[in-house]
């Protein structure tokens, strides 16, 4: 009798194991282990609740560019890290304030702005909701132009020279 008890002990601890991993395991086990019924695998609901996570990004040129990789998964919109900040690097050598006085946008009065050099009617109509609305904001800039570079070339990654 000892050993019965033994091995039906061993085969709950089993269920339980698999049931509280999220498995799904545990029914599939319980045929082979001579548990009667589904609910012996089911585990308590729980009364935990998980706190929402946020992340910290560092205020510098990767952390703007991995914040904005966050929002762009979340929105759909492609791009890597390397393309954004290839782009970036030409674009401004990584100056949020950048602003291009000199070409044909600024000679028309709507010069490039931001760390990739977006023209404001360009960053009005490709902004991306959840950033700020600021032109020179890192993030806003960097979320609004891969929004801009997915919409015309597929990705910013895509994005050899100037766009």
């Amino acid at each position: 009798m000892p050993a019965q008890v033994h091995r039906h002990s061993r085969a709950a601890r089993l269920i339980r194991t698999l049931a509280v991993s999220g498995t799904g395991a545990a029914v599939l086990a319980l045929p082979l282990v001579g548990a009667t019924s589904a609910s012996a695998a089911t585990p308590a609901k729980s009364t935990t609740t998980r706190a929402a996570s946020t992340v910290a990004y560092p205020n510098n040129l990767d952390g703007w560019i991995r914040e904005s990789l966050a929002i762009m998964a979340d929105k759909g919109i492609p791009g890597s890290y390397n393309g954004i900040y290839r782009n970036v690097m030409r674009e401004s050598s990584g100056n949020p304030r950048a602003i291009n006085l000199w070409d044909s946008n600024a000679a028309k009065g709507i010069p490039s702005k931001g760390l990739l050099q977006v023209i404001q009617p360009t960053f009005n109509a490709y902004h991306v909701a959840g950033t700020s609305f600021d032109i020179y904001d890192p993030v806003a800039n960097i979320t609004a132009a891969c929004n801009y570079a997915a919409d015309r070339y597929g990705s910013i990654d895509n994005v050899f020279s100037a766009y």
